[in-house]
Protein backbone atom coordinates (compact mmCIF):
# COMPACT_ATOMS: atom_id res chain seq x y z
CA UNK A 1 0.00 0.00 0.00
CA UNK A 2 2.83 2.47 1.01
CA UNK A 3 4.48 2.05 -2.48
CA UNK A 4 0.71 2.32 -4.29
CA UNK A 5 0.79 5.76 -2.12
CA UNK A 6 3.74 7.08 -3.05
CA UNK A 7 3.59 6.51 -6.87
CA UNK A 8 0.10 8.31 -6.25
CA UNK A 9 2.13 11.38 -4.71
CA UNK A 10 5.13 11.55 -7.30
CA UNK A 11 2.20 11.43 -9.66
CA UNK A 12 0.63 14.92 -7.95
CA UNK A 13 4.10 16.26 -7.89
CA UNK A 14 4.79 16.09 -11.43
CA UNK A 15 1.10 17.13 -12.43
CA UNK A 16 2.34 20.05 -10.22
CA UNK A 17 5.20 20.20 -12.38
CA UNK A 18 3.59 20.48 -15.36
CA UNK A 19 1.45 23.14 -13.94
CA UNK A 20 4.61 25.32 -13.31
CA UNK A 21 5.85 24.42 -16.89
CA UNK A 22 2.66 25.69 -18.18
CA UNK A 23 3.31 29.07 -16.87
CA UNK A 24 6.06 31.92 -17.98
CA UNK A 25 7.81 31.29 -14.81
CA UNK A 26 11.60 30.29 -15.44
CA UNK A 27 12.73 27.15 -14.67
CA UNK A 28 14.38 27.93 -11.49
CA UNK A 29 11.50 29.52 -9.69
CA UNK A 30 9.99 26.39 -9.19
CA UNK A 31 13.42 24.79 -7.05
CA UNK A 32 13.66 28.23 -5.16
CA UNK A 33 10.12 28.05 -4.10
CA UNK A 34 9.42 24.12 -3.28
CA UNK A 35 10.65 24.19 0.41
CA UNK A 36 9.02 27.64 1.31
CA UNK A 37 6.20 26.07 2.45
CA UNK A 38 8.05 24.60 5.44
CA UNK A 39 8.34 27.72 6.99
CA UNK A 40 5.07 26.89 8.81
CA UNK A 41 7.50 24.78 11.13
CA UNK A 42 7.82 27.79 12.81
CA UNK A 43 4.85 27.18 14.82
CA UNK A 44 6.36 24.44 16.67
CA UNK A 45 8.58 27.15 18.40
CA UNK A 46 5.76 28.05 19.98
CA UNK A 47 4.33 24.53 21.08
CA UNK A 48 3.62 21.25 19.04
CA UNK A 49 -0.30 21.94 18.63
CA UNK A 50 0.48 25.62 17.19
CA UNK A 51 3.16 24.22 15.40
CA UNK A 52 0.88 20.85 14.06
CA UNK A 53 -1.93 23.18 13.29
CA UNK A 54 0.17 25.61 11.32
CA UNK A 55 1.82 23.25 9.59
CA UNK A 56 -1.24 20.95 8.60
CA UNK A 57 -2.90 24.35 7.41
CA UNK A 58 -0.16 25.18 4.98
CA UNK A 59 0.64 21.53 3.53
CA UNK A 60 -3.17 20.65 3.02
CA UNK A 61 -3.96 19.92 -0.17
CA UNK A 62 -7.10 21.29 -0.41
CA UNK A 63 -5.73 24.46 0.15
CA UNK A 64 -3.55 24.51 -2.31
CA UNK A 65 -6.66 23.74 -5.00
CA UNK A 66 -8.11 26.74 -3.08
CA UNK A 67 -5.60 29.00 -4.15
CA UNK A 68 -5.04 27.93 -7.20
CA UNK A 69 -8.31 28.36 -7.97
CA UNK A 70 -8.63 31.57 -6.83
CA UNK A 71 -5.56 32.81 -8.81
CA UNK A 72 -6.69 30.99 -12.02
CA UNK A 73 -10.22 32.98 -11.28
CA UNK A 74 -8.56 36.05 -10.46
CA UNK A 75 -6.42 35.50 -13.36
CA UNK A 76 -3.21 35.91 -11.38
CA UNK A 77 -0.60 33.91 -12.46
CA UNK A 78 1.32 34.73 -9.31
CA UNK A 79 -1.42 33.13 -7.31
CA UNK A 80 -1.79 30.09 -9.11
CA UNK A 81 2.48 30.02 -8.50
CA UNK A 82 1.62 30.03 -4.84
CA UNK A 83 -1.06 26.94 -5.50
CA UNK A 84 1.20 24.89 -7.45
CA UNK A 85 4.28 25.55 -5.09
CA UNK A 86 1.51 24.28 -2.04
CA UNK A 87 0.74 21.39 -4.44
CA UNK A 88 4.01 20.26 -5.04
CA UNK A 89 5.76 20.72 -1.80
CA UNK A 90 2.34 18.54 0.01
CA UNK A 91 3.22 15.56 -2.43
CA UNK A 92 7.12 16.22 -2.41
CA UNK A 93 6.63 15.53 1.36
CA UNK A 94 4.06 12.67 1.67
CA UNK A 95 6.55 10.82 -0.98
CA UNK A 96 9.46 11.08 1.48
CA UNK A 97 7.06 9.98 4.05
CA UNK A 98 6.40 12.94 5.74
CA UNK A 99 3.01 13.53 6.02
CA UNK A 100 0.16 15.96 8.24
CA UNK A 101 1.03 16.10 11.56
CA UNK A 102 -0.78 14.75 15.07
CA UNK A 103 -0.61 17.45 18.09
CA UNK A 104 1.57 15.30 20.13
CA UNK A 105 4.93 15.39 18.21
CA UNK A 106 6.62 16.59 15.40
CA UNK A 107 7.50 13.66 14.25
CA UNK A 108 4.07 11.65 14.39
CA UNK A 109 2.08 11.84 11.18
CA UNK A 110 -0.84 10.45 9.39
CA UNK A 111 1.68 8.17 7.79
CA UNK A 112 3.34 7.06 10.80
CA UNK A 113 6.11 7.87 11.94
CA UNK A 114 8.91 9.97 10.67
CA UNK A 115 12.14 7.35 10.55
CA UNK A 116 10.44 4.65 11.08
CA UNK A 117 10.00 1.87 8.79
Amino acid sequence: MKSLIKIEELAMFLFAGFLFWKTDFTWWWFPALLLLPDMSMIGYMINNKTGAYLYNLVHHKGLALLVYAIGFFMGSIAIQLAGIILFAHSSMDRLFGYGLKHTDSFRHTHLGKIGEA
